[in-house]
C-alpha cells in the first residue's frame, strides 16, 4: 500500500489496521510523492530471539592489542 503524508493523517486508524493483518504501508511526501518511508510490522523488525552470553566460547577468539584505547564515550556511542 502507498499513500501519501496526508492519506496516512486521515486515515490512520484505517492503516494501523492493515499493518497489524502483516501489510506494509509506503509513506510518500511531496509534489513528486518521493518514498520516504514505511510502517511494516513489529514482528518484521524486532529481534527474533536473544542470543546468550558465551555463545560461541570455545569456537571463536579475539586478541586486543596493547595500544588499543577505546573511551567511555567512543564505547557509549557504538
Amino acid at each position: 500500500m502507498d499513500m501519501t503524508i496526508g492519506e496516512l493523517k486521515a486515515h490512520f486508524s484505517e492503516v494501523l489496521k492493515k499493518v497489524k493483518e502483516g501489510e506494509t504501508v509506503v509513506i510518500s511526501y511531496g509534489k513528486k510523492r518521493e518514498k520516504v518511508a514505511a510502517i511494516v510490522p513489529y514482528a518484521q523488525v524486532r529481534p527474533k530471539a536473544k542470543r546468550p552470553l558465551g555463545l560461541l566460547q570455545g569456537v571463536a577468539s579475539y586478541r586486543l592489542r596493547k595500544d588499543f584505547v577505546l573511551s567511555d564515550e567512543e564505547f557509549l556511542a557504538s
